[in-house]
């Protein structure tokens, strides 16, 4: 089966950086399944970057009836399992970038290590609100593992990440990098600020909130991340051509963030009636390139052909 991916010796044309309609795109494929099965699928250092957000085993109810209130045990060892095979597909170059929720960010840390990463940061992605509760503080935050497979051989596009550092804006310092400074490891994204600038170039806060319930992003799906932030991760680990994975597809944000930055897309998602979602979003954006992803047509939403 063909799944999109290249060897490195096919040139692909891609549409050029940030969007391009109608561009010639050079893979995208929706795989419906366990990804821990779906994985052993495809051919080993075939992806360039990972952008896994699994589910935080908050009791949540998921499309497919997932279990989300599963032993601490069994979570992890399904993480464990999930990681390990992203691990084998990503190239020796290759970068992973995990959520995981408060509850699990020690664990998965460590097991991101022993199986044999090397984390770099973890980065405090700050949603500015969460659940309410009565007898401990508002959860508010998300942590994201940033691990590559090799200690200093991977893509880290620091360029395209710059912001003005505080010598430039403030101090008007001449002696400041002109190209400015990396953002911090802390991202400030705020609700108030759905705008379509959601990183201001003078600003090393990260703007946008995660996608609620009314905000017009939102597809009706229980989780869901803000594509700005997937595009950040996209643009400073990758290069154009490049193949974006994400184990737990979901309604296709990565996929589509992919897409948008000329990278070639492959997700699995455990659940047919999610994919037909995340399929149904990306060939609103993308009809020329959406014809074979692997969605069984019966459970594609009405009025979106297969």
């Amino acid at each position: 089966m063909d799944h999109g991916i290249m060897t490195a010796d096919e040139q692909l044309p891609v549409p050029n950086e940030p969007h391009a309609p109608g561009g010639n795109f050079a893979a995208v494929d929706l795989l419906v399944g366990d990804c821990r099965v779906e994985m052993r699928k495809l051919p080993p250092e075939s992806v360039d970057l990972a952008v896994p957000d699994p589910p935080y085993n908050l009791g949540l109810r998921y499309h497919d009836g997932y279990d989300d209130s599963q032993p601490p045990a069994t979570y992890l060892e399904m993480l464990e399992e999930s990681l390990a095979g992203v691990a084998r597909l990503l190239k020796p170059t290759g970068s992973v970038f995990l959520f995981s929720g408060q509850e699990y960010l020690a664990e998965t840390r460590i097991m991101l290590k022993e199986i044999g990463f090397h984390v770099r940061n973890t980065i405090a992605w700050y949603n500015t609100f969460g659940q309410a509760q009565q007898r401990k503080f508002t959860p508010s935050w998300t942590a994201i593992h940033y691990a590559t497979k090799h200690p200093t051989d991977f893509t880290f596009n620091a360029d395209a990440v710059r912001v003005p550092s505080a010598r430039q804006l403030i101090y008007r310092d001449k002696r400041a990098n002109p190209k400015g400074k990396l953002p911090d490891d802390v991202w400030v994204l705020l609700p108030e600020t759905q705008a379509p600038e959601c990183f201001d170039p003078r600003s090393d806060l990260w703007l946008q909130s995660r996608v609620c319930g009314t905000f017009r992003e939102r597809v009706e799906h229980v989780t869901q991340l803000p594509i700005a932030l997937v595009e950040r991760i996209i643009r400073v680990a990758s290069n154009p051509g490049d193949t974006v994975f994400d184990p737990f597809a979901g309604t296709g944000t990565a996929l589509l963030a992919a897409l948008r930055l000329g990278r070639r897309a492959l997700g699995i998602e455990l659940s047919a009636e999610t994919a037909a979602l995340a399929r149904a979003r990306l060939a609103k954006e993308f009809p020329q390139y959406v014809g074979t992803a692997s969605v069984p047509h019966e459970v594609m939403p009405e009025g979106v052909k297969s």
